[in-house]
């Protein structure tokens, strides 16, 4: 069968092929596909991503290892704590308006750095060096959000702070794309947000702006990536 055959078409099989390379990862079984010279010689002409990944620049949170993917599978975007600017929001639509990818991922992880300095920068207004303040800077709504209504900060923890910005994060991407918006509402794409745990290498699906196979919007209890056993 060629690849594109095979290459998952809707936002519901994209999700599933990831849910799928995730649970080979996590259980110690890749298949470590497209990873051959008959497939470097396929893409050496174009390419046909199902999904666009987008997530933290950190070294323990590589895309197509923890979802065994391989070759001309996922188009990439990274930046330190998955922050937005225009040229990640291009890069994000170039996948999907140009290469037709029928999903967007915006991954987080938990531990993550760029969470932590901004916490600690409105906490107690330490800077950061150079242009990584850049970084934090983005982060930070995310964290104000959860203390509007009064809470005080250091009653939240990593954790919940982590899930705050994967949200804050993709609603955003939702709301300032009009492209990603038109192709979300007509059904040929649509926006999640997964949680990667570090420990145990499993990807949990925590938001949905779209429909990947469950219903629009729905986030299935448990969620697929939950119920992986050994």
């Amino acid at each position: 069968m060629t690849a594109a055959a095979t290459t998952p078409q809707t936002p519901a099989e994209a999700w599933a092929e990831l849910c799928d390379g995730n649970r080979r990862f996590v259980e110690d079984r890749m298949l470590h596909p497209s990873q051959g010279i008959d497939r470097r010689t396929e893409l050496s002409a174009e390419q046909h991503p199902f999904a666009v990944l987008f997530g933290c620049s950190d070294s323990r949170v590589a895309a197509e290892i923890i979802f065994d993917q391989g070759l001309g599978d996922l188009f990439v975007v990274r930046t330190a704590g998955h922050v937005l600017d225009t040229t990640v929001i291009g890069s994000i639509e170039y996948g999907t308006e140009v290469l037709s990818a029928p999903l967007v991922v915006v991954l987080a992880h938990d531990s993550c750095g760029a969470v932590a300095a901004a916490t600690e920068a409105i906490a107690h207004g330490n800077p950061t060096p150079g242009f990584v303040q850049a970084v934090v800077d983005r982060v930070i709504p995310s964290i104000v959000r959860l203390t509007a209504s009064g809470r005080p900060l250091e009653s939240f923890d990593a954790a919940t702070l982590g899930h705050e910005h994967v949200l804050h994060t993709a609603r955003q991407l939702h709301a300032y794309s009009v492209a990603l918006a038109d192709a979300v509402a007509a059904g040929r794409t649509a926006i999640v947000a997964v949680e990667y745990t570090l420990a145990d290498g499993r990807a949990r699906l925590v938001e949905v702006i779209g429909d990947v196979g469950f219903g629009p919007g729905v986030v299935p209890q448990p969620e697929p990536l939950d119920v992986i056993e050994g």
